[in-house]
Parts: structure tokens; C-alpha cells; sequence
């Protein structure tokens, strides 16, 4: 799949029928969920069906005007809540099992395959529904003449703090070629350095929201002084608000970007990538690094290089961070250390290294480690990080020697593979 976005270009007008439209689905997202709670029993065909039944409504005359998929999609967005609090429950997840909520401020409303129109040079879309809002300009750096209207299964308007954009989901099998080089890699997410690999190379941490931190005080003291409790907020306490928002979304946009180029080019030149599988859920709890750890954008980097890594045919393995750093990376003794000491010095062997650099050679022999369990047949009986091996690496390719270090195999099996599906 594709997501292919395009800023929205109309009237003010165009734009207030947007918002409508927007808060339509969020009532019926709502209602939805209401439905589930005071009735036993409810299932996803139930929840289609009282969309039918608010549209005939003539309390709620507003919601024929949105079309009828598109009432549909947000009755799954309900479901899908739904079903993620029962699946939680099952498993038994600890804390919080994510029970359903009412939606406030939503931001997107979202049209199946009804609904919406392109233009004929993919430069316009026309909304057919009841709103009337109508044809807007698509500004975009990517191209959609290349796909027809029926690869694109869905379309999500989305309102942002710079505007509105339209989402359109592409039903397309990305391949890249990826030219075999036999490098192999072990990378350490940190804070210092945004990651240090396993050669001992260094990635610096742009820190992003702490060099606009400073921007962002001054806008936030801005929007709270023009606020007054109690009563409708004046226009210029909108406009700094939408001011903070923009700050922001700078932010998130810059992180973002940073995150994918680093991950293209980790993937680019490597035909196997072997990191930490944090829990950035339970690391953010730390209130002290809360902050830096949010602005590092692990997360969004793992995922990025996940997505890549199956786009090129490489193979990723996220090894559990346990002992990583504490390890010695020559022989294998503890070494205690605190947050601050940036140097590992061995007692045993004499090894000194940089902190990150000795931990990024301890998640590459990790790496070799479970892919060789897989290999051999062990997965079942080892430790739950190998059984997540195939999940997180999401390829089918994988080496011929147990210990990892031979990638003869892997070229003819990825000749195989591309015959059967061959790049884009």
C-alpha cells in the first residue's frame, strides 16, 4: 500500500463545509460507540446498520448529508476501538486495556470508494456528497496520474494546524532492487548521538524540540494570556493558538523527516540491520528524560526502517535491549555503569570503548544469535525475542550458515524472489 498525500486548495468556504463534514463522522463515530455501550451483543454489522438508521433519523438530518461509505468508515473506526479493548482483555495486558473513548476534536473524516472524484489530469478532486463542498486543488510533489481511481481504495481528509490535505491510500506493491553488498550492521539508539552502528559510526541527534523550545514558551505564554476562562475566545487568541500549532507541527514534520532519510540510507547500505526493540512506552515514564527520549524519534525511525527493509529485501531483526550495555562486547563480563559514564573499561580483558559503540557490537552478535535459532530450527524453545523474528523483520529472505556470517544465499534466493514479483 501507498499513502500518497496532497494539500487541499479552495475557499473559505469549501474549507467550512470540510469542518462540517468532519464533525459529522465524529458524531457518528460517537453515537456508535454509545450504541455499543448501553446494548450486549453489538457486533460491526450492527454498528453499519445504525448508520443507516441515523440517516433516516429526522433528528439527525445532518448525517445523510455525509455519504453513506463514508458513514460506514466511521463506524469501523468505532469497531476498531472496540476491538482492541476486547483483544487487550483476552490477552490479559497489563495496566490500562484501552477502553474506547469519545472523540472530541477529530480531525479527519474519511471516504471509501463513493464520495469523491479526481479530474481527469489528477490535479483536481470533486466531493459528490451532501455537503457540497466541491472541487479543490491538489498540490502535491507526488503524481497521481499514475494510478487509476480504482487502486485507490480509500481518501482521508485531514485538517491540519497549516491547513487541510487529502489522503489517498493506494493499493500498490512498492519494490525496490537492492544490490547485494554483504555489509551487516548493529545500531544503538541513544541520546548523545541519534545512533551509533556497530563500526563505530555516529548519527548526530538533531534535538529538534529543544532548539525550539525556546519559540514554543514564548507562543504558549502568548495563547495563555489571551485566554479568559468562562467566556468565547476572541480572535486573537485563535490566531495564537493556530501560531503554537504550526510550531508544533514544524517539529513533528522535522522528526519525521529525519527519521526516514536515516532510515533509507541505513537500509540502502546494508543487507542485514540489527537493533534494540524498546519499549518507548515504559522509557518515557522517567520524567527526567521524558522529553529527550519523545524528541529522538525512535519510534518513528524503527518503523520507517521496518517499512524500507521490506520495500528493498532486507533483512531487520530487533533483538531485546537486555544487558546490551552492561556487557562486554570482547568477553562477554558485566560491566556496571551508570547514565552518565560515556566509557566502557573492562576489567577483565582491558577492552576500552565508547559506551554506544559497545553496545551496538553486543546487538549485532544478539542478531546473529536468534538468526541462527531460526535457522536451526530452535525458534520454539528459545526466548520470546527469537519468536518475533520473522514479524519484525517482515522478509523472506535469510542466510545459509547458522552463524550469520556467510551471504552467498541470500543473493540467489533474492534472484527467486524478484522473478516471482519483480521491482517497480
Amino acid at each position: 500500500m501507498l499513502v500518497i498525500e496532497a494539500k487541499l486548495k479552495g475557499t473559505q468556504s469549501q474549507y467550512s463545509k470540510l469542518d462540517e463534514a468532519i464533525r459529522t463522522g465524529q458524531f457518528i463515530r460517537n453515537t456508535c460507540l454509545r450504541h455499543w455501550e448501553d446494548n450486549k451483543g453489538v457486533t460491526r454489522n450492527d454498528l453499519q446498520k445504525l448508520c443507516s438508521v441515523l440517516a433516516k433519523n429526522k433528528e439527525t438530518p445532518w448525517t445523510k448529508k455525509l455519504n453513506s461509505q463514508a458513514r460506514q468508515a466511521h463506524a469501523d473506526r468505532a469497531w476498531s476501538a472496540i476491538q482492541r479493548f476486547y483483544a487487550n482483555c483476552r490477552l490479559g495486558k497489563p495496566g490500562k486495556k484501552g477502553y474506547p473513548k469519545y472523540k472530541k476534536f477529530s480531525r479527519s473524516v474519511e471516504y471509501k470508494n463513493s464520495g469523491w472524484k479526481l479530474s481527469s489530469d489528477r490535479r483536481q478532486i470533486t466531493f459528490t456528497d451532501g455537503f457540497e463542498v466541491g472541487t479543490m486543488d491538489l498540490w502535491s510533489s507526488r503524481d497521481l496520474v499514475w494510478y487509476s481511481e480504482q487502486q485507490i481504495s480509500r481518501v482521508r481528509v485531514i485538517r491540519r494546524a497549516d491547513g487541510y490535505y487529502a489522503q489517498f491510500l493506494v493499493d500498490w506493491d512498492r519494490r525496490e532492487e537492492h544490490e547485494l553488498q554483504g555489509k551487516m550492521t548493529g545500531i544503538d539508539l541513544g541520546l548523545k548521538e541519534f545512533y551509533t552502528d556497530s563500526d563505530g559510526n555516529t548519527v548526530e541527534n538533531p534535538r529538534y524540540f529543544r532548539k525550539s523550545e525556546r519559540r514554543i514558551k514564548m507562543l504558549q505564554r502568548r495563547v495563555s494570556k489571551k485566554h479568559v476562562k468562562g467566556k468565547k475566545q476572541s480572535h486573537r487568541y485563535h490566531k495564537a493558538r493556530q501560531a503554537l500549532a504550526k510550531q508544533h507541527l514544524k517539529v513533528s514534520r522535522q522528526r519525521e523527516d529525519k527519521a526516514r532519510k536515516e532510515a533509507l540510507a541505513l537500509v540502502k547500505s546494508h543487507d542485514l540491520i540489527v537493533y534494540e526493540d524498546l519499549k518507548i512506552q515504559n522509557l518515557v515514564k522517567n520524567h527526567h528524560l521524558a522529553k529527550s527520549i519523545s524528541d529522538a524519534s525512535w519510534y518513528q525511525f524503527t518503523r520507517w526502517l521496518q517499512y524500507f527493509a521490506k520495500v528493498h529485501g532486507v533483512i531487520v531483526i530487533a533483538v531485546p535491549p537486555h544487558n546490551t550495555t552492561v556487557d562486554c562486547s570482547c568477553c562477554g563480563a558485566k560491566v556496571k555503569k551508570t547514565l552518565s559514564t560515556r566509557t566502557h573499561k573492562c576489567n577483565s580483558c582491558g577492552t576500552v570503548l565508547d559506551r554506544d559503540y559497545n553496545a551496538a557490537k553486543n546487538i549485532l552478535a544478539k542478531g546473529f544469535k536468534l538468526l541462527a535459532e531460526y535457522l536451526n530450527g530452535t525458534v520454539g524453545h528459545t526466548e520470546s525475542g527469537a519468536k518475533s523474528l520473522k514479524a519484525q523483520g517482515e522478509t523472506d529472505l535469510w542466510l545459509k550458515n547458522s552463524d550469520g556470517l556467510a551471504l552467498s544465499r541470500l543473493e540467489e534466493l533474492r534472484i527467486s524472489n524478484y522473478a516471482e514479483n519483480p521491482p517497480l
